[in-house]
């Protein structure tokens, strides 16, 4: 529930007419939006609901609740089950919301429903994953919410359920990497390795960031190891420390010694790209993604919209780590490390592996 002084501050900003409410309420979203103010945003949302007309007032709410609950309010409740280790208590929650989900947001002939997050979301499905219908948008993260009922499912025995489920998430919101990265576990525990690698190929080309790279590059690395191919997945593993450092990799490199019975050979950059060549898997970000980054940078800097411009630039920084893109980064963003000029700024590409 929406802090109350923030409702009552609301309030009486509002008048009789329902066309000025609607303005006041969306520049108040707006304003919130950026502060990152989640009460706030929740806060007008209620009141922009309040604001309608009766019957759209109640399609709405029939469409946003179950049983007088918000959908998000419902996947508050599973994330809190979750985190409490009470996944049998969390998934016929999880699965009341997918239904639900899968029922009033489905794909028709002329429309579809995405679940795209941001500015750049936008950019890369429309390049990548171009439609002719109609896309409308959803009222909250059903990728999100959908990959975490696969979650539960594959938790508690559901390993193959899950696949259906994840598909789903994809096609509301096909370059989030998560579902993907679920799939890609399922196909690890299953043996199914051919699967596994089509996965990752597919997950590397929407990676915006180097932990998912990496986390592409240690599945390899996983699947290797089961297929006895060693030295080969030792280069994905070393592949991985090099774009985000964690310490699974190097007992993970250790294990691959034991299994060999002989010292595994650190690879070379140009050995590394030599072996992920065999499995036709790229080394680095996909250049469409860079591309797309920078043009969306570019416009927004144009448009004097800074906040997207500068959320842009800094997924061109991480996966670059262009110096001169990180001074103008920190130019807009200051030195407060509060506010965060290193937020959103990494620097998870290493130039050397790690020992």
């Amino acid at each position: 529930m929406a802090n109350n002084d923030i409702l009552a501050e609301l309030r009486a900003k509002l008048g009789d007419s329902r066309e000025e409410n609607e303005k006041i309420l969306r520049a108040e979203g707006e304003r919130f939006a950026k502060e990152r103010n989640v009460d706030g945003f929740r806060a007008v949302e209620q009141l922009m609901l309040e604001n309608l007309p009766e019957a759209r007032r109640k399609e709405i709410e029939r469409l946003t609740m179950i049983d007088g609950e918000r959908l998000d309010e419902i996947y508050d409740r599973i994330n809190k089950l979750i985190r409490e280790h009470d996944l049998l208590s969390a998934k016929p929650l999880a699965e009341k919301l997918y239904k639900k989900i899968t029922v009033e947001y489905a794909e028709t002939d002329t429309t579809k429903f995405v679940s795209l997050r941001n500015p750049f979301e936008d950019e890369l499905c429309q390049h990548l994953f171009p439609s002719e219908k109609t896309l409308n948008r959803t009222p909250f993260d059903f990728s999100t919410y959908l990959t975490t009922y696969a979650f539960i499912l594959l938790e508690t025995g559901g390993t193959i359920d899950a696949l259906p489920v994840l598909e789903k998430a994809i096609a509301y919101n096909p370059v989030d990497v998560s579902p993907r990265f679920e799939m890609a576990e399922i196909y690890k525990l299953t043996k199914n390795f051919k699967k596994l690698f089509e996965v990752t190929r597919e997950t590397l080309k929407i990676c915006s960031s180097p932990v998912a790279i990496a986390r592409c590059y240690a599945n390899m690395g996983y699947a290797l190891t089961d297929l006895r191919e060693y030295e080969d997945a030792a280069a994905f593993y070393v592949a991985s420390v090099r774009f985000a450092p964690t310490p699974a990799i190097p007992l993970e490199m250790q294990h691959l010694a034991d299994l060999k019975g002989s010292i595994i050979t650190r690879p070379s950059i140009e050995k590394t790209i030599e072996v992920m060549e065999k499995y036709d898997i790229a080394f680095g970000a996909d250049p469409t993604v860079i591309e797309l980054a920078s043009n969306l940078a570019e416009f927004n800097l144009r448009h004097n919209n800074i906040p997207d411009a500068v959320n842009a630039m800094k997924i061109v920084y991480n996966l670059t780590l262009n110096e001169d893109l990180k001074k103008i980064i920190l130019s807009y963003e200051g030195d407060d490390p509060v506010m965060g000029d290193r937020s959103g700024i990494t620097q998870t590409i290493n130039s050397e592996t790690e020992e």
